[in-house]
């Protein structure tokens, strides 16, 4: 069956490759995959693969069942969405959407997805049990495509038995897949902050409440949650990227807005930690004399990688490219949407390399000249088909 996959992916090669120039000349934002999931139903219906779309948005479940469907179901997730960044890399596929980019390299897990689909698709008379592909929007954006799907009912009509889910690698050369069993990603909630009070003129400032004092204050003040109230040997990042004070050299603005990411590794900290950040925002605030609105939401859980699953996948991936092309991913701070599939179903989520021999054209994720290496494609499609395949047929 190696064999048979590997002719299959030679064959498709172009196919997915023109899925991907496509997608990544056509991004849109989070929660905005109109043109996205279009594109995506008409090639699932060239292909005679039934699905659902307008799930949590523009979400999208494909079923390919072989025969005896219910044996095994085994679901594969791709992420749709783009990010607000302006391409900086004159491609002839470069983004047509203004300041809009697929930065993250979600065009190419969507385009490795369309790619498996297609091969499991041919494949469907020769395996027993279901292949579920899961085409999600809003990754990029809580409260999450991942939790959207879920909540409106993803899987009421059928329910995995596992789910894999991947995403590149601008760490790891084209050609090698990264595994990691437990915690791999952070939660991540999002903190915003509207700090009011009495502005004014700067050279008075015993008539005003100062509002810029009070956001400056309470970021320094808010250090002492990760280096005092934190135990050291928890992981954690309490971080403000944002911080909008409209006034003037000589103004203090009425209103000061302040915008964070708050990440871990532990849920009982990470409660814990967001009672600690209310209280002394609000408390610092008053000392100023300002009031505060808080918006912290429910963000992201953490990616944990059921050991079992991955353990396999990790395997199986050995069987497909060789285990020098097998590398240990690292646990990192960041965070990923998938962590709401991961605390209610077995799943793993790796990564797959999409450098290239030259590193200066691969970029940065998030970055403006992020780019990758076109044959990582053959590894993207070609394991995740893999995976599948031997999940069905695993003892």
């Amino acid at each position: 069956m190696k064999t048979k996959i590997q002719a299959l992916l030679k064959q498709y090669n172009n196919y997915i490759l023109d899925c991907y120039k496509h997608l990544h000349s056509h991004p849109e934002l989070s929660f905005q995959e109109v043109e996205t999931a279009d594109f995506v139903c008409k090639e699932l219906k060239k292909m005679d693969i039934p699905f659902r779309s307008a799930i949590g948005g523009y979400g999208i479940l494909a079923k390919i069942k072989g025969k005896n469907p219910t044996k095994r179901i085994i679901a594969l997730r791709a992420d749709m969405d783009a990010l607000p960044v302006c391409e900086a890399v004159d491609i002839p596929w470069k983004s047509k959407n203004e300041n809009v980019m697929h930065a993250c390299g979600h065009d190419a897990h969507t385009a490795c997805l369309l790619g498996a689909g297609k091969i499991l698709n041919e494949l469907k008379s020769e395996f027993e049990g279901t292949i579920l592909l899961i085409f999600q929007p809003g990754e990029e954006k809580s409260p999450g495509g991942a939790n959207l799907m879920l909540e409106d009912g993803l899987f009421d009509e059928i329910e995995p038995d596992l789910i894999l889910a991947q995403h590149v690698s601008v760490d790891f050369s084209t050609g090698k897949m990264g595994f990691l069993s437990g915690k791999i990603m952070a939660s991540a909630d999002e903190i915003h902050l509207k700090i009011k009070g009495k502005g004014g003129h700067g050279a008075l400032p015993h008539l005003i409440n100062d509002t810029v004092l009070a956001a400056s204050q309470t970021i320094v003040s808010l250090q002492q949650v990760s280096s005092r109230l934190c135990h050291p040997l928890t992981p954690m990042v309490l971080t403000f990227g944002k911080f909008i004070a409209n006034g003037a050299t000589n103004v203090i603005p009425q209103e000061v807005q302040l915008s964070g990411t708050f990440r871990t590794f532990d849920e009982k900290w990470r409660n814990e930690a967001k009672s600690h950040i209310r209280r002394i925002i609000k408390d610092t605030c008053s000392a100023n004399g300002c009031t505060v609105d808080i918006d912290m939401p429910d963000g992201y859980p953490c990616v944990i990688n059921n050991k079992e699953v991955t353990e396999k996948a990790r395997g199986f991936a050995t069987e497909w490219i060789g285990d020098s092309n097998i590398v240990d991913m690292e646990i990192r701070m960041t965070s990923e949407d998938f962590g709401f599939f991961t605390q209610k179903y077995p799943s793993t989520f790796f990564r797959f390399g999409v450098k290239g021999q030259s590193n200066a054209t691969t970029g940065g994720l998030h970055s403006s000249t992020f780019q990758i290496d076109e044959k990582s494609l053959e590894t993207g499609a070609g394991g995740m088909t893999w995976l599948a395949w031997r999940f069905l047929n695993d003892k």
